[in-house]
């Protein structure tokens, strides 16, 4: 149990900063979820394209929509 939150957080917080982030060491957990994934039947070939009109019709809905403050 953590009892000084306000001291945890400065750690976290100073813990985050110091790490340096590392191209291969991303792709290399990005491949890990995605085989993970593919093992647990999430990503299958059969269903690799499905819905992808409707998020391209999303994402070019997005790009037309103003910055809102």
């Amino acid at each position: 149990m953590i009892r000084d939150v306000q001291r945890w957080s400065e750690f976290e917080t100073a813990w985050i900063t110091l790490q340096k982030s590392d191209y291969v060491d991303n792709v290399r957990l990005v491949e890990g979820m995605y085989q993970l994934a593919r093992a647990l039947g999430k990503f299958t070939v059969d269903d690799a394209l499905d819905g992808i009109e409707k998020n391209i019709r999303l994402a070019a809905v997005l790009r037309h929509v103003s910055k809102t403050p």
